[in-house]
C-alpha cells in the first residue's frame, strides 16, 4: 500500500485477493470491520472488491496487515496503482485458461477410474487394475486439485477454513483411505476424489466464465470513452491521448468520432448518437451551445467543443462510479446469508464429524461413515449463498446502465417492489417543460402589445418555464422591452416591478389580491375558461387595476398517458403533484388518466405533500427533474430523477434516468423489482439446497460423486440465473 491513511468519511475501494467462497468474504467483512476507524465494510465476493466506509483516520497497512493475517490480501484500486495493474480481462481470461485446462487433465483419468471402479466388474478388482486406478487418481488429486489443497494449507497455517478447506479435506479422505486399502486389500474410493475434483473444476470454470459475462456491462462502459483527441493549439490541430486533455481546452471532433470529454458546443452543428448513456438510439441534434458528454460519438457535422469535465468528473466516470457503488452494496436479506456463510463452514466440518461418529457408533460402519463425512464435506457449498446477490446485482445494474437506468443502492430494489404511489411533478417532468403563450385577453383601455410587452419586461428577472414564455413572446411580438426596477418574486405566487414608473403584478390571483387588485368580468371568465382547458392563466395588473390574462401551456410528453395506464396496471396508483390551480391540474390529470392531484403547491411545500402521503400509509415513489423537486425526492420513499433535469434533482434521487422520456419509469421500476426477484430466487435456491442435501449426505443417501455434481451445479445455477437479467428489454 501506498498511502499510510486515508481522511475519516471518504469511502475506500479495495482489491481483495484470495476469495473462493461466501464464508471468505464474511470472514474479511468481520476482520476488516474490527480495524480502527472502518465503521462498515461490504464484501462482494462475485467482484473481489470491498468499499471500507470508515469513521476516523484509516491505516491502510494495518488493514493488509489484518487481512494478511486471515489468509487474503488487499490491493488499492487507486488510479495510479491500477495502471500499473493487470487487466481485469486478462486476469479472468488467465482464470478461465487456468481451470479449462485442468478439465482436459482430469476428465479423461477420472473416467478411466469410474468404470474400473464401478462398471468393469471382476476386471477392476484385479491388481493392474487396483494399481492403475492409484497411478490416474494422483495427478487428479495433486495437480488439478492443487488449489483446492494449497488453499486448504494456507487457512489452516492462519487457523481458519473455508470451501477449499471442505473439498481438500473430502478428496483426501477420499484418497487416504483407498490408498491404504490399496495395500490391505480393502475397497477403494478413488473414484470418488477423481469425479469430485473434477466436477468442482468444472464448476470453477462455468462459475469464471459466467462472473466474466456478468460485469461485462460495467466493463464495456469503462471502455467506452475515446483514446484520443485533437485538440486546438494555436489554431492547429495536435493529437494527443484523451487523458491529457484539460479544462478548457478546445476540441475538435469530426463524424464518426468520440467526443473525448464533456463541453460545449462552440462552433459547428451535428447529431450527436447518445445511445451509449442514455440508452436512446436516434441521434440529438447538437449546436452552438449545447451541451455534449464525452464518449458519445459525433454523427454527421463537424464540431468545435471547449471542455468542461474532464477524467473523474465527467458524466461517464460518474455513471460508472454510480453502477460500481451500487454494485458495492448489500441489501438486508444478503446479509443474513453472510451470517451464515460465516459460521457455516467450521458447523459443517463438525457434522462431518459426528456423522464418522455416529454411523461407526451406532451402524457399526466406520466406511459407510467415512463415505457419508465426506459427501458432507463436499456437499455443503455456501458458494452459492455469497453469489446470490453480488451476481444479480452486477447483472442487473450493468443491464440497467445499458438501458439508461441508475440504480443508486441496493436498498432501491427492495423499496421500488414495496412502493405503492407514484407521484409525477408536472412541469419538466410530466410536460415538456416548454411554456408558451396561447391566449391573450386585454381589458378594454389596454393594447396587446403594452401588456405583453409590460409583463414581458417584469418576466425577464424570473427563472421560471411560465415567465420565460412570456418573456419571449412579448420580445418577439414588441422588440426591445422596458426597462424595469424594484423586481421582487413571491415563490408559487408570481412576480412584481416598477415599468414606466407603474407597479405591475404578474401572477396569481392571490398575488393580485395582495396588492387590492380584484379580478371580475371578463377577465374572470377568461381566467377561468384557460384553466379549464388545461392552460395556466397569468394575470396582469398595474395602476391598482386588471388589466389583461395570459394563458401559457405546456404540452405533455409524448406517450404519458400510455406511461401512466402502465403504471396503474403495475399496482400503482399515480397522483400529480404541480403548484398550478387545481382546475388547470385537473384537466392534465384528466388528459393522462390521473385520479389523484394535489395542485396548487408551493415549491416549499412539495415535501410536507410527500410527507402526507406517507402519513396515510403510502409508500411513495416521486417523479421530478428540477432543483425545487431534490427535497421531495429524498423525502420520497423512492426517488426517481429525470436524466435532463438538474444535477442536484439527480444527485437527490435513489433511481436517474438518463433521459426525459417517460418511458423510462416503468422499465426503471420493472428492472428493479427483476433484479431483486432474481436476489431472492437465488437465496431461495441457495438456502433450499443446503438445508436438503446436508441431511441426505449425513445418512448415506447421496452418493459423493453425485454431491460434487451438485455442489458444482449450485453455484453455476445461481450465476446462471442471474445472466438471464442480461436479457430484460426495456
Amino acid at each position: 500500500m501506498t498511502t499510510p491513511t486515508t481522511p475519516s468519511q471518504a469511502p475506500l475501494d479495495l482489491t481483495v485477493e484470495g476469495m473462493t467462497c461466501g464464508s471468505c468474504a464474511a470472514r474479511v467483512q468481520r476482520t476488516l470491520e474490527r480495524q480502527q476507524g472502518v465503521s462498515r465494510a461490504d464484501v462482494n465476493f462475485a467482484t473481489g472488491l470491498v468499499r471500507v466506509h470508515s469513521d476516523g483516520p484509516v491505516d491502510l497497512e494495518a488493514l493488509d496487515h489484518a487481512i494478511d493475517r486471515v489468509g487474503y490480501h488487499l490491493v488499492s484500486t487507486e488510479p495510479e496503482e491500477a495502471d500499473h495493474g493487470e487487466d481485469p480481462d486478462e486476469t479472468e481470461a488467465r482464470e478461465r485458461r487456468r481451470w479449462g485446462w485442468r478439465i482436459l487433465v482430469a476428465t479423461p483419468p477420472s473416467l478411466v477410474v469410474l468404470w474400473l471402479a464401478m462398471f468393469s466388474g471382476d476386471l477392476g478388482e484385479q491388481t493392474w487394475a487396483r494399481w492403475a486406478q492409484f497411478v490416474l487418481t494422483l495427478p487428479v488429486q495433486f495437480w488439478v486439485g492443487w488449489p483446492f489443497l494449497h488453499e486448504m494449507a494456507r487457512r489452516a497455517r492462519r487457523g481458519t477454513a473455508n470451501m477449499d478447506t471442505l473439498i481438500g479435506l473430502g478428496t483426501l479422505a477420499a484418497f487416504g483411505y483407498s490408498t491404504v486399502a490399496l495395500f490391505t486389500g480393502g475397497f477403494l474410493y478413488f473414484e470418488v476424489a477423481a469425479i469430485i475434483i473434477a466436477f468442482l473444476s468444472l464448476g470453477r470454470y462455468f462459475e469464471a466464465r459466467a462472473k466474466s459475462r456478468a460485469g461485462s456491462a460495467l466493463r464495456s462502459l469503462l471502455e467506452l470513452g475515446a483514446k484520443q483527441a485533437r485538440v486546438l493549439r494555436e489554431g492547429e490541430e495536435v493529437l494527443i491521448p484523451a487523458d491529457e486533455v484539460m479544462v478548457g481546452d478546445l476540441l475538435r471532433v469530426r463524424p464518426g468520432e468520440k467526443i473525448p470529454a464533456d463541453g460545449e458546443v462552440v462552433d459547428g452543428s451535428s447529431a450527436v448518437n447518445e445511445s451509449m448513456l442514455t440508452g436512446e438510439s436516434v441521434p440529438v441534434e447538437k449546436s452552438e451551445g449545447a451541451k455534449v458528454a464525452g464518449a458519445t460519438i459525433n454523427t454527421s457535422g463537424l464540431l468545435t467543443v471547449r471542455a468542461t469535465a474532464v477524467g473523474s468528473d465527467t458524466a461517464l466516470a460518474q455513471i460508472v462510479d454510480l453502477v460500481q457503488q451500487a454494485q458495492a452494496g448489500k441489501a438486508p436479506v444478503q446479509r443474513l446469508a453472510d451470517r451464515i456463510s460465516a459460521v457455516f463452514v467450521p458447523i459443517v466440518m463438525a457434522l462431518a464429524v459426528l456423522t464418522f461418529l455416529g454411523w461407526w457408533a451406532f451402524a457399526g460402519d466406520p466406511l459407510g461413515g467415512l463415505i457419508a463425512a465426506v459427501a458432507v464435506l463436499i456437499i455443503a457449498c455456501p458458494c452459492a449463498l455469497g453469489l446470490a446477490t453480488p451476481i444479480a446485482i452486477m447483472v442487473g445494474t450493468g443491464r440497467g446502465a445499458s438501458l439508461g437506468v441508475l440504480i443508486r443502492s441496493v436498498d432501491v430494489l427492495e423499496r421500488t417492489r414495496e412502493a405503492t404511489t407514484i407521484v409525477f411533478d408536472k412541469t419538466g417532468t410530466l410536460t415538456r417543460g416548454e411554456m408558451t403563450v396561447t391566449d391573450i385577453v386585454t381589458a378594454p383601455d389596454t393594447s396587446e402589445e403594452e401588456l405583453l410587452a409590460r409583463a414581458g419586461a417584469v418576466e425577464s428577472g424570473s427563472e421560471h418555464p411560465i415567465g420565460a414564455a412570456i418573456t419571449a413572446e412579448a420580445r418577439a411580438r414588441t422588440g426591445q422591452l422596458p426597462a424595469v426596477d424594484g423586481f421582487s418574486s413571491t415563490a408559487g405566487h408570481g412576480v412584481e416591478a416598477v415599468v414606466d414608473g407603474s407597479r405591475v403584478w404578474v401572477g396569481r390571483r392571490k398575488l393580485l389580491a395582495e396588492a387590492g387588485v380584484v379580478v371580475t368580468g371578463a377577465l374572470e371568465e377568461a381566467a377561468q375558461r384557460c384553466e379549464q382547458h388545461g392552460r395556466t392563466a397569468v394575470l396582469v395588473a398595474w395602476d391598482g387595476e386588471a388589466r389583461g390574462v395570459l394563458g401559457v401551456a405546456d404540452t405533455l410528453k409524448e406517450g404519458a398517458a400510455d406511461i401512466v395506464a402502465e403504471l396503474r396496471s403495475m399496482g400503482l396508483e399515480v397522483a400529480l403533484l404541480t403548484g398550478d390551480n387545481a382546475r388547470t391540474a385537473e384537466a392534465i390529470a384528466s388528459a393522462v388518466g390521473i385520479d389523484r392531484v394535489l395542485a396548487e403547491v408551493l415549491p416549499g411545500d412539495k415535501v410536507a405533500e410527500v410527507e402526507r402521503l406517507q402519513s396515510e400509509g403510502h409508500v411513495v415513489a416521486m417523479v421530478g427533474d428540477g432543483v425545487n423537486d431534490a427535497p421531495a425526492l429524498v423525502q420520497a420513499d423512492l426517488g426517481i430523477a429525470i436524466g435532463t433535469g438538474t444535477d442536484v434533482a439527480i444527485e437527490s434521487s435513489d433511481l436517474t434516468l438518463m433521459r426525459g422520456d417517460l418511458a423510462g419509469v416503468p422499465l426503471a421500476l420493472r428492472l428493479s423489482r427483476r433484479t431483486y426477484r432474481t436476489i431472492l430466487q437465488n437465496l431461495g435456491w441457495a438456502f433450499a439446497y443446503n438445508v436438503a442435501a446436508l441431511p441426505l449426505a449425513a445418512v448415506g443417501l447421496l452418493n459423493p460423486m453425485i454431491a460434487g455434481a451438485a455442489m458444482a451445479f449450485s453455484s453455476v445455477s445461481v450465476v446462471a440465473n442471474a445472466l438471464r437479467l442480461r436479457r430484460f428489454a426495456r
